[in-house]
Order: structure tokens, then sequence, then C-alpha cells
């Protein structure tokens, strides 16, 4: 793979096989940011667990002390009370079965997560095979099943995250963008890390955090010591 000149100068910045502490990785994610645009500073966490086995699932939310620095926009499914309190908490949009059929017919995704009533998710899961493989499916775990959609609604716009294992046994999840402060991002990184350290299935066995890594949208991956969180 052919990297630009920008990130083959980030990647000097680092220094191969070293793991860095929390505080200095994120510095050095800013400084290796070169692109013009506010880039995104993503961590990729390997973790010691089989995906494929149902008692070693790692998924949950976190809100981020400072936010993700994106503006989130929520799509709730939801009817009566629960419709106007989402209106009035900020949602983006609020239906019923017209949203489920303008997504089936017009193939709309105009939205950034989907929250959704108990009483709805026999509606939603009409489009479970649309919207599971984009991890837009509401789930009682990342809270976005509920009825109190008030606080859901509030809670992502203040900047919750959902993590989840992928295929590989690796967690990505934003903790904000380069214009943040270095004291911002690791508030961010460490709120997040204390999230899935807790999150450890008890049929885990042997090492749980493998491999922590840090980097911005264009920049090269720097290396965490694990054992700081």
């Amino acid at each position: 793979m052919k990297h630009g000149k920008k990130y083959l100068e980030s990647a000097k910045l680092i220094e191969a096989g070293k793991l860095y502490d929390p505080e200095e990785a994120v510095k050095l994610a800013m400084q290796t940011a070169k692109s013009k645009f506010d880039e995104t500073i993503e961590v990729s966490v390997r973790l010691g667990v089989d995906p494929r086995q149902a008692d070693q699932q790692v998924r949950g939310a976190v809100v981020l002390p400072h936010g993700t620095g994106k503006t989130v926009r929520v799509l709730v499914f939801a009817k009566g009370d629960q419709a106007k309190e989402a209106e009035a908490a900020g949602a983006d949009y609020v239906g019923a079965e017209e949203l489920v059929q303008k997504i089936q017919s017009e193939n709309w995704f105009e939205f950034d997560v989907v929250v959704a009533t108990p009483n709805m998710m026999g509606v939603v899961g009409r489009i479970g095979r649309i919207l599971g493989p984009k991890g837009l499916m509401p789930n009682p775990k990342s809270g976005t099943v509920t009825m109190d959609v008030a606080k859901a609604i509030s809670e992502i716009k203040a900047g919750k995250v959902e993590y989840r294992l992928d295929k590989q046994a690796i967690i990505h999840c934003p903790v904000g963008k380069k214009s943040f402060t270095a004291e911002q991002l690791t508030e961010n990184l460490n709120a997040l890390m204390s999230a899935i350290v807790r999150a450890k299935p008890a049929a885990a066995k042997g090492t749980y955090l493998r491999s922590v890594v840090l980097s911005s949208t264009m920049g090269p991956g720097i290396k965490i010591n694990g054992l700081k969180f």
C-alpha cells in the first residue's frame, strides 16, 4: 500500500515498537493529523475474546465527557406521548410505520442513530436486515430501546458512543476531533477504555486488551500501553 507524503512524514514521528502512554499517544495523534479538515481521532482495541461465542460478546455505550465533535442525527420510532417527548427533546426525525416505508422504498438513511420504544420493535424489526448491517438497529444494551426517549436523545446528542466487537475481535470507536485539546481527547479516551475494561466477559481468558491503537483519519497508528487503563 502506497502512502502519501504527509503520512510518511507523520510516520517518522512514531518510534517503531514503542508502547506509548495515553497522554503521549494523544499528543502524537494530534501532531500526525496533517489534513486540512478536522480529522477524527479514533481508537482501535483488539480484545482477547472469541467473537463467535455468545458469552464473549463485548457491547455497550458510554457518554464521552467532551462529546465526539460530530453533530448526530437521531431518528426515533415512537407513538403518542413518547413521540411528543422525542420531538421536544430534539430528535431529528420521529415516526412509525411511515419511516419504515421511507427507508424500504427510498433507501433513506439521513440519520446516524436509531432509538425506539419497546412497543415499536415489532415495526422496526421489519427493516432489521437493512439496519443491522449498518450498525443502526436499536438495542437495549446500548440504551437505544427505551421508554425514556428524552434521556436517550439527550445522551446521544451530548456525545454518547456505542462500542461493539466486530468479527475480528476489534472495537473501533471515535474519541473526538483533532480540534479538541489534548486534555479533552485524553479524558474521552480514558472514559471509553474504562467502559470497555468494565465490560470484560466472565468467559474471557488470558490477556483481555491485546492491543490499543490510536490514529487520526489520515494518520498512522500509534500503539498504546494497555496496562495504563
